[in-house]
């Protein structure tokens, strides 16, 4: 049985297989090219929230521990702690206020005179 002829006989490679398969690897090539991140490393608007957070974050944990202090040595309680709170939120606004009115750095740079 093996020694019998088959049918057909097999088919060569066909030049369409061979440019199907180049234009292919180019679209491929072209897509992980595109797909490439552009920025290496933390970009402006990375930095800029991470200011946003840690201002945030800071003014309202400063206010609650110099209120908590003022408390602690005044014997104030909660006087103290929810000024310090309150002035604590007001300040961390501000900073991120003043921060997100700044020019981005590329738009700071002073033009030449003429």
């Amino acid at each position: 049985m093996s020694e019998e002829k088959p049918a057909r006989e097999p088919i060569g490679e066909d030049a369409r297989i061979d440019a199907l398969e180049e234009r292919l690897r180019a679209a491929r090539e072209r897509e992980e090219q595109r797909n490439r991140p552009k920025v290496h490393g933390a970009d402006a608007n990375y930095r800029s929230g991470n200011r946003v957070l840690a201002d945030l974050l800071g003014g309202v944990l400063g206010g609650l521990v110099l209120g908590w202090l003022v408390d602690w040595f005044a014997d104030t309680s909660p006087w103290g702690l929810l000024v310090g709170l309150f002035l604590g939120i007001v300040v961390a606004f501000r900073n991120i206020i003043r921060s997100a009115n700044q020019r981005p750095e590329s738009a700071a740079t002073p033009r030449d005179p003429l």
